[in-house]
C-alpha cells in the first residue's frame, strides 16, 4: 500500500517502512506523528483520491531524528568590491512510516 500526503507545500509518496525528511515540528525522538492530509491512497489497481483530502485517512510515522543543512547564499558584483555571504539553517525531521490507515 502507498499514499501521497501533503506536508507544508510539498507532497510525498510513501509506503510502509520508508524514511522521509519532512518539515520540522515539535516532536521527541522515538515518538509517533500522525499526518492527516492524505491526498491519495492506493494498493495494486485500486486507488482512492481525496477531494482535496481523504476523510479518515492518515499516515502514522515514527520520529527518527532531526536534520539541519547549512545553506550559504553568496552575492557578488564584479569590479565593485561587493561581496555578501549569508547563511541559513533549516531544520527537518527524519521519520519512518509505520502504517497507512485509510
Amino acid at each position: 500500500m502507498y499514499a501521497v500526503f501533503e506536508d507544508g507545500s510539498r507532497q510525498y509518496r510513501v509506503s510502509e517502512g520508508d524514511v522521509v525528511r519532512i518539515d520540522y515540528r515539535e516532536a521527541e525522538i522515538g515518538s509517533t506523528v500522525e499526518l492527516n492530509s492524505v491526498v491519495l491512497a492506493g494498493q495494486g489497481a485500486s486507488i482512492k483520491i481525496g477531494q482535496p483530502y481523504l476523510a479518515g485517512a492518515k499516515v502514522v510515522a515514527e520520529v527518527l531524528g532531526e536534520h539541519s543543512d547549512k545553506l550559504q547564499i553568496q552575492h557578488f558584483r564584479r569590479r565593485k568590491n561587493y561581496r555578501r555571504l549569508r547563511g541559513h539553517t533549516q531544520t527537518h525531521l527524519d521519520v519512518k512510516i509505520k502504517s497507512i490507515v485509510v
